[in-house]
């Protein structure tokens, strides 16, 4: 689980509870057709606007968000020059027969180029497209949240607008414009918590989720290509230790590649 974004979320909603509890009570917070109009006017636009399988994909993503811990790029280094010593020892189809483990199919993908004996030009081709597919993909993902961001505030607004209305035909009553005027102002409240609380931070997080993916693919990217041209670890190692801030690599050690990958076939 990611303990960052999940408590950050509950210390963003803990505070502000809190500041109401101080200031006032919170049933006075509590409005039905705010929440109606606010969150059911967000959902309606997002989808006129995206397909309905790229929403139910973004939030499913917006799951994996507080389910699953950023993946360490040392960690592929590792795997990538593991794989350049197997092929060292005995030959680049070695690196074919690996049955991998679930979640790795870019990278199977990049050893079985190898292992068929293809050109560099058509693994660069192959591969470059993997990672700019994957991009678009999560851009539209990202896309989705910041579109949410931007219309919850504006039915909050919508909600504002339609409370003042129904307020201003009982202006008759002077003891029920105080009470209608804080229920018509709280549907911006929703929209503007739900916005700056819940898609923008669940966006930016996704856009940080995404370059570290992109990272981990261009670490198997140059790997494979170096494998194919160089086909030595420590040289390797020195390529892509680049990607990785310096104070945060990992040295070089020796590790058993089936213990990361999965297993050989015989």
């Amino acid at each position: 689980m990611d303990f960052a974004s999940f408590s950050g979320i509950l210390l963003g909603i803990a505070l502000i509870i809190g500041a109401i509890f101080i200031g006032g009570e919170i049933h006075n917070f509590w409005n039905l057709p705010g929440i109606m109009i606010v969150f059911g006017g967000t959902i309606a636009a997002t989808f006129i606007t995206f397909q309905l399988k790229d929403v139910m994909r973004a939030f499913k993503a917006a799951a994996f968000v507080f389910r699953e811990k950023k993946r360490d790029p040392n960690d592929m280094v590792e795997t990538m020059v593991e794989l350049c010593t197997m092929t060292r020892r005995q030959g680049l189809i070695a690196i074919g027969k690996i049955e991998f483990q679930e979640g790795n199919a870019f990278l199977r993908k990049a050893c079985n180029l190898i292992a068929d004996g293809s050109k560099e030009e058509n693994i660069r081709d192959t591969l470059n497209i993997e990672i700019e597919s994957l991009k678009q993909r999560h851009l539209i993902i990202q896309d989705i949240f910041r579109k949410m961001a931007v219309y919850s505030p504006a039915f909050g607004m919508i909600g504002t607008l339609i409370g003042l209305v129904q307020m201003l035909s009982h202006l008759s009553n002077p003891e029920t414009i105080g009470p209608a005027m804080a229920v018509a102002l709280l549907t911006t409240f929703y929209g503007v918590l739900l916005s700056n609380l819940i898609f923008l931070p669940i966006a930016g997080k996704l856009k940080d989720r995404t370059l570290n993916e992109v990272i981990m693919l261009e670490t198997i990217f140059e790997g494979a290509i170096s494998i194919l041209n160089d086909n030595n670890p420590l040289s390797l190692y020195d390529k892509l230790s680049a990607f990785i801030p310096e104070s945060e690599r990992r040295p070089l050690t020796r590790t058993g590649t089936t213990e990361k990958l999965g297993t050989v076939s015989p």
